[in-house]
Parts: C-alpha cells; structure tokens; sequence
C-alpha cells in the first residue's frame, strides 16, 4: 500500500475545499438546513457540474468520473468539514452502489446518469431502525429486519404481474425530497421468506413523506409511508430470487459507506478541533491566552493524537474498500466517530458558555458526532460485530 495521495487525490480535495469555502460558509448552512429541501440546490448543481462529484465513483459508461470509493471517500472529508448539507450520502453513497450492482442494464442507463448530472437524487429505505443491521456494521443482516413476514416495516406483494408495496419507513436520510426511493421489503411469507429491493419514484401515487425534525439539522430526514405503491424490482424479476444477492450487495455497499462515513467524520472532527485551537488563542484570562495553559494543550494534544488515528484507520478502510480484500469500514468509523465525539464535546467546553450558544456553530459539530452514532453507530456495536466477525474472542486450543 502505497499511503501517498496520488495528485488527482490532492487536486480533487484542494478543488472542492475551495469551492466548499466560497459555498458552504456557516451561513449558508444554516439557511439551507432551514429550507424545505433541507439543502442548497444552487451549491449541489455546482457540485453536479463543475466538479461531477454525484457520480465520482461511478463508471465512465454511466457517466461517472469512473473513480474508485478511495475519491468519495477523500472528497467526503471535505464536504464533513464544513457540515455541508447536501443529497451526497444518501444519493452517491448508499442509494447508487446498489442500482450499479444490482440493477438491470435498463436500470442503470435510465438512473445513473441522472445521478451523475445531479438531476435525480435518490435515498435508501430500511424499514425501523435498522440502516446499520442491514448494511451488516451492527451485525449480520440475515435476519427480519425488513419485517420476517409480520406485520410491521415494508411488505411486498405481486399481484397480475406487478409488485405492490405497502408499509412505513421512520427514518430515510433524505427521504423527504429524493426523486427516487430504494426500498428494502420483505416478501415470500414464512415459506420463502426473503428481502428484495425495490424502486419507488418519489410523486408515486400512494407515497406519502414528511420531513422529520432531527437531531443533525445538517442530516434530514423523512417518514415514508407506503400505501399500496406501485413499485419496481431493483434487478429485474428474473434475478434474486432467495435474496442472497440482495443482501451481500447491502453487505459491500454498507463497508464502502462506512469508510466514506469514517473520512466524513475525521474531516468534521478536524474542522471543530481547528476552530478551538483557534479560539484559545484568541481568548485570553488571567492576562494570557487561555491556549498556553499546560491542562488545556494536554487536553487539544488528545484531540489531535485522537484525530490522526482516526484518519489513518478512515483512509486505510478507504482504500481497502476500494477492491483491495479487506472489511475495516465498520472499525474504521468507530474509531472516526469516537474521535468526532471527543473533538465535538472539547470544542463545547473550551469554547466556555459561547460554545453552548445557538449563534457559533460549535453545537452543529457536536450534533453531528451524536447524530452519527445514533444513525451509523453507536461505537461499541461497530467494535463488537468486528470482533465477532475477525473471531476474536473465539476460543483455541494452544499448543501445550
């Protein structure tokens, strides 16, 4: 592994940060965050089109920059650093994986480069709150969490040839305005129980969404009720049958977005440590700067040593991801969230009573590094189902 960036990494990260600077100042997200889309479509245009960062790890022939998840991964760090409120996650990172993998060649011509333009958004569906069991972070996504055939989360039937959803979905990461929904449904009863995915348009009739208040403003979220909708099989009704494609696609697409989640959260964790550095230098009592007292340095020096372990082990899940073999996306975004955790929670106290405040934007990091482990984590799940799959506690018989 060679741990140099290569120089279209460097320009890649050196373009964005610039355009994220003039684009997605403090301001800006605090606008579009309050907006009804939940994000600035001005600034995702320009992301579309000056930089074609919604299909950067897509392939040349749907579009895309044909880059590797390494680049969405790097790129993501910069968009985590500013908290930049865009359509990114949820469209490039779980929702496209999946239709380039499992779609039908029809599905991929008619969906990805719309991706890749940026005119069509698109977001995953998991029914309740399993987004982590059924990327396979928490656990093995071999169980009933799309519903084992009871009533509860999102049921599939077909009926004169074709398929009908019906169900409800608490927590879609942009699900409130994506044009496309990714539907993860059960379907086959207890005989041939299995989960199947499926496309929805968002104006399909019967799809009913409402923006839901979290507690990352910079995440939205929406409630997806499905009312017998007319739905479209994610690979064609030739494909899947027993749905164990469907779920090692979950499983893959789930390592990937764990890493890019990892570089994401190293880039905010980054960005709140640099703002308090900052700040300490400037806030002076006792007739110094509050920076040049020995507890307070001990205090960023753990920040740091934190921060630059998370990055490595981000970039090396960023890389492996990439077809190099290897599962760490999961450990690596335990160890970037806990890191953003620590960076957050420091900001807040080191900042004094101006970090508590709604007007500085120390909270938003803060609120990040919570929402992220409600959503991804929490940490010592990710740890424990990577210890349990490396068969680390596993008893051995030792040569005597």
């Amino acid at each position: 592994m060679d741990a140099r960036f290569t120089a279209e990494q460097d320009e890649i990260r050196r373009t964005l940060r610039e355009l994220l600077h003039k684009r997605c100042g403090p301001q800006e997200v605090r606008a579009a965050v309050d907006a009804p889309a939940g994000h600035d479509p001005a600034l995702w245009t320009a992301l579309a089109e000056q930089l074609g960062l919604p299909g950067l790890a897509l392939p040349e022939s749907c579009g895309g920059a044909g880059c590797s998840v390494t680049e969405l991964a790097l790129a993501c760090e910069e968009t985590g650093r500013v908290l930049a409120p865009t359509p990114l996650l949820a469209t490039s990172v779980l929702a496209a994986p999946l239709i380039l993998r499992l779609g039908t060649p029809a599905q991929r011509a008619a969906l990805l480069p719309r991706v890749t333009a940026g005119t069509l958004t698109a977001a995953l569906a998991v029914p309740g709150p399993a987004l982590t069991t059924a990327l396979a972070l928490t656990g093995g996504n071999d169980g009933d969490w799309a519903g084992g055939g009871r009533a509860g989360g999102v049921q599939a039937r077909r009926a004169e040839g074709v398929w009908r959803l019906y169900g409800q979905v608490d927590q879609v990461l942009d699900g409130h305005r994506a044009g496309l929904l990714v539907v993860a449904a059960h379907t086959g009863g207890f005989a041939r129980s299995r989960t199947l995915l499926f496309l929805v348009t968002g104006d399909a009739e019967g799809v009913v969404r409402t923006r839901r208040t979290a507690l990352d403003a910079t995440r939205p979220q929406g409630l997806v009720q499905l009312r017998n909708v007319r739905a479209e099989l994610l690979g064609g009704d030739e494909g899947d049958s027993e749905g164990t494609e469907v779920l090692g696609a979950l499983a893959g697409t789930g390592d990937a977005a764990a890493a890019v989640l990892a570089c994401e959260a190293v880039g905010a964790a980054d960005r709140a440590l640099e703002l308090t550095v900052e700040y300490v230098k400037q806030r002076r009592q006792f007739g110094r700067a509050v920076g040049s007292f020995q507890a307070v340095k001990h205090r960023l020096a753990d920040v740091y040593v934190q921060v630059q372990a998370a990055r490595s082990a981000a970039c090396y899940a960023a890389w492996a991801a990439a077809g190099h073999g290897e599962r760490v996306g999961g450990l690596a975004l335990a160890q970037a969230l806990q890191a953003l955790r620590l960076a957050a929670g420091e900001a807040i106290q080191l900042h004094g009573g101006i970090g508590f405040t709604w007007e500085h934007e120390a909270h938003l990091y803060f609120k990040r590094a919570a929402g992220d482990e409600l959503l991804f984590g929490p940490v010592h799940r990710l740890r424990a189902h990577a210890a349990r799959t490396a068969g680390l506690f596993e008893r051995r018989e030792v040569a005597v």
